[in-house]
This record gives structure tokens, C-alpha cells and sequence, in this order.
């Protein structure tokens, strides 16, 4: 009697806890369905700015069409645009990658075949480095309009990401015949870059400066882009023009600042680079910025500062992956970055730990591979690294990082005519990259 009567308490209480989780799931989906994403102030704290006023009115105007009319599928696309448009400019991807995703969810709840909507999901998806779910969004969305320009740029990210180089170039050439203009020249520039041809690479992106228009953050954006382009093939004064010009046609824009840092620290000027790498940070969020001004107070035997931001960074990263584990389509995925930061900080663990689930991710990315063979490079496993570093040459790559990379391998695994063909072509022409990189090569071929 005493145990039926434990076994029916048992049960109640399963029944009840079952249905208080119920209910905190119901509520919390109802205030997630409630929630109103407004503008936040840049990280700056300017607010009178004539673009974020404008950027701050239209969404708020956006907003209040939507209260009239909640089911208003056009306001809730142009809002979703918004959201995305505010993100790239301030860099604060996790609010409002998941106030464009929110948005976009309830355009789909309506209208399950709404392309416009498909198309932006995608590239929110690929935004959170979700990139198996942002081509599959993509595909979904080419079966309703297969003559889409921007469509095919997101199968050009998606593939080129996922290392489906072929299919991203088929897309590529599809873009650019559909619509010749800054977004399909971009991405020809950087399949160009990704297969070797740099003065290739060159040509496509000065196209796509040319077409957009000077001052908007994607012209601004894809000028820095043939800056980088420059930094690796070594053209030092044509990438600090470059970026010089970009500052002056768009003040303070972050990422112009950071390419700055980059020559000077590549010039040994630590305390100049300090200086735009903090400039730049205060202006946006943005991990690489970060994590080169993390590496600039290193240089300088701050050592107490580049912790903190090291922690800092480890810690945010670590936080978005829990959003991304209780809030899936939200979350940033970030392995890679974390790699890098463990790597920088010695943690050679936990650095293999983030590239491995980065390379489970997507196993045929060069970029990838690169950072796994790196990373095998530091654990002072050889053979490992070879294995690796192997597929990162499926695109005839010329990224001098990645020769250099390789050159280091081969030298450590005994092949030094590999080693030395390899160095000599990564360090030809003197390009900007990482100091620690671009140190133990040059020492390594003298030792050859």
C-alpha cells in the first residue's frame, strides 16, 4: 500500500514539474513573441549622427506600422533590412542578428514561400556562420525565383565557406551576369584571391569600389578588401592609400582604422598601431579588431591589458556559443576565432578543442584546414600538420600566410626543398601579415 502510494506521488510530481516547464517554456516563447528590438546607440555613443537618426526614425516608424497591423509581411521585410543593415554598421551582431531573425520568422510563419524572406534568413544564417543551414535556405529559395542576383551571391558565401569552391564560382558567374554591380564584383575578387590570381583580385574589387556609391559602408567596405588584397602582395603605399581614402570619405570607419594598425604594425610602430586598434575598437564590435590590439599590448609588455582583452574575448564568445546552444538559429558560431585566441594565449588544447569543431563543420574549407595544420604546427605535431595543410592548396591558393604555413611544415618534416619553394613564395614580395608568422619563416629559410 505504502509503495502505490509513493509510486502515485511520484507521478504527480513528474506531472507537475513536466507542466511548470511547459509553462516557462509557453511564457518565455510569449515574451520572446512580445519582444520589440529597437535602435541601440553606437558603440561611440554618438547619436546625433545624420545615418544612425535616420537608421533610428525608420525603424521606428517600421515598428509602429507593425502594432497597427502585425501581419503588415512588407514592414516586418524592410524592418528585418533594417536590423541588418544596423548590425554591419556597429558590429553588434548578437542583438540584432536575433531581432532580424525574429522579424524574418514571423514574414515565414505568414508566408512559408515569401523569397524575400528566404533569402534574408539565409544571410542571416551565414552571418551566425550557420552555413550549412544558410545554403540550405538559399536553395529553398532559388526554387521559387532562379533569376535572383543577390540569391546567388548567398550561394556564392555559403559554398565558398563550406569549400564548394566549384559551385561558388557556377554562382558567381551566374551574379555577375544578372546583375554586373558591387555585390557580385566583390565576391568575384575574392574567388579570384581564393584561387591565386591577385592581380585578378585587384581588377574585380576596383570594379566594385567603382559601382558603389563613396561614403556608404559597402563601398567603404569593399575599398579596405582591396587594401587586404594589397597588404598580400606586399603593396604597402597603394593599401595605406586605400585606406587613407576610405577614411576620408567615410570618417572613422573601423575598419579602415584597423588597417592602419596592420601597417603599422607590420612597420614595428607598436604604439601607433595601439593607437588605431583602440580607435578602431571603440567604434565597433568586432573579435579580429580586438584580438589584434589584444596582440599589439603583448608586443609592448602590456601584458596585464592584453589578458583582459584575451578573457574578455573568450568570454563573450563563450557566452554567444551558450545563446546558440539554448536559442538555436541564434547563436554565432565562432570556433575558429576561438582557436585563434587559444593559440595566441599558449592554450594549444583548447585551441585544437575550437578548430576541430570548426573543421567538423565544414572539412573542405582551405582556410580551415590551414588553421587545423597550424594548430597541429604548435602542438608540435608534424605529420598531423602535413595532413592538413595538404587540402588547403586545393584552389592553387598564393595567401602568403598559408604558403608560409606550409613552408614551416614541410621544413619541420624533413622535405627542406618544399620548405624553401614554399617560403621564398610566401615571403616574396614582403607582404603584411602576423608578426609571429612572418618571423619564424623568415628565420626558418635562412636556416635552409
Amino acid at each position: 500500500m505504502k509503495k502505490k502510494y509513493l509510486y502515485f506521488v511520484w507521478v504527480a510530481l513528474l506531472i507537475a514539474s513536466v507542466g511548470f516547464v511547459v509553462i516557462k517554456y509557453t511564457k518565455q516563447h510569449a515574451a520572446e513573441e512580445a519582444a520589440v528590438y529597437l535602435l541601440l546607440p553606437r558603440k561611440n555613443g554618438i547619436i546625433n549622427n545624420p545615418e544612425w537618426i535616420f537608421a533610428k526614425n525608420n525603424i521606428d516608424k517600421l515598428l509602429v506600422k507593425l502594432r497597427i497591423n502585425p501581419k503588415d509581411t512588407k514592414s516586418m521585410i524592410a524592418l528585418t533590412n533594417a536590423y541588418i543593415a544596423e548590425s554591419r554598421v556597429s558590429g553588434r551582431t548578437a542583438y540584432y542578428d536575433k531581432a532580424a531573425m525574429h522579424t524574418v520568422d514571423k514574414v515565414l510563419a505568414l508566408e512559408p514561400n515569401n523569397f524575400e524572406a528566404l533569402t534574408l534568413k539565409s544571410l542571416l544564417y551565414l552571418s551566425q556562420h550557420h552555413f550549412s543551414e544558410g545554403l540550405a535556405a538559399a536553395e529553398t529559395a532559388k526554387k521559387i525565383n532562379p533569376d535572383n542576383s543577390f540569391l546567388y551571391g548567398l550561394l556564392v558565401d555559403a559554398n565558398v565557406e563550406l569549400g564548394n569552391y566549384r559551385q561558388a564560382l557556377d554562382a558567381a558567374d551566374k551574379m555577375v551576369t544578372l546583375r554586373p554591380d558591387l555585390r557580385s564584383y566583390s565576391r568575384i575578387a575574392y574567388l579570384r584571391e581564393i584561387y591565386g590570381d591577385y592581380p585578378g583580385a585587384a581588377d574585380a574589387m576596383k570594379r566594385a569600389v567603382t559601382a558603389g556609391a563613396t561614403g556608404q559602408e559597402s563601398t567603404e567596405w569593399c575599398r579596405v578588401q582591396l587594401g587586404r588584397i594589397y597588404e598580400n602582395t606586399g603593396e604597402k603605399e597603394k593599401a595605406l592609400f586605400e585606406y587613407r581614402l576610405s577614411l576620408a570619405a567615410r570618417p572613422d570607419y573601423a575598419y579602415a582604422m584597423a588597417g592602419l594598425g596592420r601597417i603599422a604594425a607590420f612597420e614595428n610602430k607598436y604604439d601607433s598601431a595601439i593607437l588605431f586598434f583602440s580607435k578602431a575598437d571603440s567604434l565597433i564590435d568586432d573579435y579580429g579588431i580586438r584580438e589584434n590590439l589584444a596582440l599589439m599590448y603583448k608586443h609592448v609588455g602590456k601584458g596585464k591589458e592584453s589578458d583582459a582583452l584575451y578573457n574578455n574575448l573568450i568570454n563573450e564568445m563563450s557566452y554567444n556559443a551558450k545563446i546558440e546552444n539554448s536559442d538555436a538559429g541564434i547563436g554565432h558560431y565562432s570556433d575558429r576565432e576561438m582557436a585563434y585566441v587559444y593559440l595566441n594565449t599558449n592554450n594549444y588544447n583548447k585551441a585544437l578543442e575550437h578548430a576541430i569543431a570548426e573543421y567538423n563543420r565544414r572539412p573542405k574549407n582551405i582556410d580551415i584546414n590551414e588553421t587545423m595544420a597550424w594548430v597541429y604546427y604548435k602542438k608540435k605535431d608534424y605529420a598531423a600538420a602535413q595532413t592538413f595543410i595538404a587540402p588547403a592548396f586545393a584552389t592553387n591558393s598564393q595567401n602568403p600566410v598559408i604558403l608560409c604555413t606550409a613552408g614551416l611544415i614541410m621544413a619541420k618534416a624533413g622535405n627542406k626543398e618544399k620548405a624553401k619553394v614554399l617560403l621564398i613564395a610566401g615571403l616574396k614580395n614582403n607582404p603584411i601579415m602576423q608578426e609571429e608568422v612572418e618571423k619564424e619563416a623568415r628565420q626558418e629559410l635562412n636556416r635552409l
